[in-house]
Order: C-alpha cells, then structure tokens, then sequence
C-alpha cells in the first residue's frame, strides 16, 4: 500500500474548519448540519446535538494533529485551548468561549 503524505496546512486548514464550524453552532448561525438535518431546526435539543456534533469534530482534528505532531494550539487563545485539552463540552465552555466582547457577526469572518 503506498504512503499517503499530506501537508501541514492541510491539517491546519482543516483545524481552521472546525473552529469556524464550532463558533458558528456556538451562535446558533447557519452550518452544514443544518443542511444534513433540516428537520431538527423544529426540535429544541437541536442547538445542543448541533454544539456536541461540531465540538466532537474540532476535537478529532485536534487528536490528529496531536497524533501527526502538528501544533494546534496557536489556534485557539490559552483558555479555549485548556477547554480542548478537558475534552469535556460543559457549559463554560459554551459561556466562555469567546474571552472579548467579539461580536458573533464576526464569527468565521463569513457573511450570512
């Protein structure tokens, strides 16, 4: 089986990604979820299930850039990189994500 060999800013784009697409269910804007399930948008538990579901995906590139050797931290500011390494997607997490005043329209840079 020949040796797949992808570059460094493959997983930091990828990791790019999965900060925006966690940012975004954080403030409860329009991700790809949305278009998997668009059923879910009439269920409560929906905003969590959609928070869980992008926080699980930031952490596996997260745990692949660890297992490639690749830094992820610079990333993210020192307190969302503690709550990464925690692992566990309580609600200071979600409360205290963003450690400014940051307005969410700015989250992923992207225009709705």
């Amino acid at each position: 089986m020949e040796k797949l060999e992808l570059p460094v800013s493959f997983f930091r784009s990828k990791l790019s990604e999965a900060k925006t697409h966690f940012e975004r269910a954080l403030d409860c804007k329009h991700t790809e979820f949305d278009d998997l399930y668009p059923y879910m948008i009439e269920h409560p538990q929906f905003f969590w299930y959609k928070r869980y579901v992008a926080w699980s995906e930031l952490l596996t590139i997260v745990k692949l850039c660890e297992e490639l050797g690749i830094p992820w931290r610079e990333a993210f500011t020192e307190r969302q990189a503690g709550y990464i390494e925690k692992r566990v997607m309580s609600s200071r997490v979600l409360d205290e994500w963003y450690e400014t005043n940051e307005s969410p329209e700015h989250v992923g840079h992207q225009p709705e």
